[in-house]
């Protein structure tokens, strides 16, 4: 703990901006970890607990802004690079879409105390074309929640703190053991599942044209099209290929049990 402290104490404020802007970003850093040891080091006196706010909320919301307008031009090519090392990016597109339907534009506000969330929030803010004044107000608001809660515990949780560091620092060669076999447990575990998911890796697709020439030779009986296009991109009043019916990807469970079951169903989506 001694060893951390006097690493916060040199380079607390840079250290704690860093580590959050790589987040905000998309790298895999522990911003939690790193903002409880900063409020350690805020209850030793080391820090000013003001520019450590400041700092961390800079660093969170200059990097969701450069991400919300990479997400807007970009759109659901960023979304699919973000979740490219998740097990299954589809599912997690999905997962974070499906926030912003549930809760709204508020999500904003609590993204980044959900993993898997939390960089997805703003690019899929700035995807779905919400007003930057807005998603700037919303997202401030998050970031100051988020560096301040986590501020507080480890001005509060100090002691106990320091006392979990001095029994790793005791536990000494049984720790790395522990450590190194629990890193293993995980790259296996990664690899079952990134096995297991596999056969998502490839989307069956049609042309337009097959499709059409279908429709042409008289064959619409035996076809569904079906419009699952993400709410951001759809509203009532958006138009869609005649014949089509309107289904919800955030609510597919009730959705596929209304689907016709002796036809062939083409989706199409953004």
């Amino acid at each position: 703990m001694t060893d951390m402290l006097l690493l916060m104490a040199r380079h607390g404020y840079a250290l704690t901006f860093c580590i959050l802007l790589a987040e905000a970003i998309g790298f895999p850093v522990p911003a939690a970890i790193a903002l409880v040891v900063a409020g350690s080091a805020v209850a030793t006196h080391v820090l000013s607990p003001l520019a450590l706010i400041l700092a961390a909320t800079a660093a969170l919301l200059l990097g969701d802004v450069a991400m919300f307008w990479m997400g807007r031009y970009t759109g659901w090519a960023l979304l699919g690079f973000l979740c490219r090392l998740s097990m299954n990016p589809e599912t997690c597109i999905l997962r974070s879409a499906e926030s912003f339907y549930k809760r709204g534009k508020t999500t904003l506000m609590i993204a980044k105390f959900i993993p898997g969330i939390n960089t997805m929030a703003a690019p899929l803010a700035g995807s779905m074309k919400m007003r930057f004044s807005q998603f700037l107000g919303l997202d401030f608001a998050g970031a100051l929640l988020y560096s301040a809660a986590y501020l507080l515990v480890g001005y509060l949780s100090r002691d106990f703190l320091s006392a979990t560091l001095r029994g790793f620092h005791a536990a000494g060669r049984a720790m790395e053991v522990i450590v190194i076999v629990a890193l293993i447990a995980f790259i296996v575990y990664r690899i079952v599942q990134l096995a297991k998911y596999r056969k998502y890796d490839v989307v069956p697709r049609v042309q337009v044209e097959e499709l059409s020439a279908r429709l042409a030779a008289g064959d619409a009986v035996h076809i569904q099209i079906a419009d699952v296009r993400s709410h951001g991109y759809y509203d009532r009043g958006a138009e869609r290929i005649q014949g089509s019916i309107r289904i919800e990807p955030n609510n597919l469970e009730e959705e596929i049990k209304n689907l016709p079951k002796d036809k062939d169903i083409y989706l199409y989506c953004t």
